[in-house]
């Protein structure tokens, strides 16, 4: 699948895409807490939990990419039939 660096690339990859499709789970927004406006944005989350989703993120990553990983190592896809350029 590549080497090292290759390997952290499309690890990272994955995990700021898992990110953000976790970072809107569970958000409560300021309107929707019914606290006053005080200037700040209406649809600022109350409390957004990162560390939470940061954690989540990086084992839901891991589990992707050691899906991916293992997919392309036992050739379970062949990706000299996928289009583009192939070395």
């Amino acid at each position: 699948m590549g080497g090292p660096i290759t390997l952290i690339a499309i690890y990272l990859t994955i995990w700021w895409t898992v990110l953000f499709a976790i970072l809107p789970i569970g958000v409560q927004s300021r309107a929707d807490a019914g606290l006053p406006n005080d200037g700040s944005d209406p649809g600022a989350p109350v409390d957004p939990k990162l560390k939470r989703k940061f954690i989540t993120t990086t084992w839901v990553s891991a589990i992707v990419f050691a899906v991916l990983w293992l997919v392309v190592h036992f050739h379970l896809v062949d990706l000299s039939k996928l289009p583009g350029p192939h070395s």
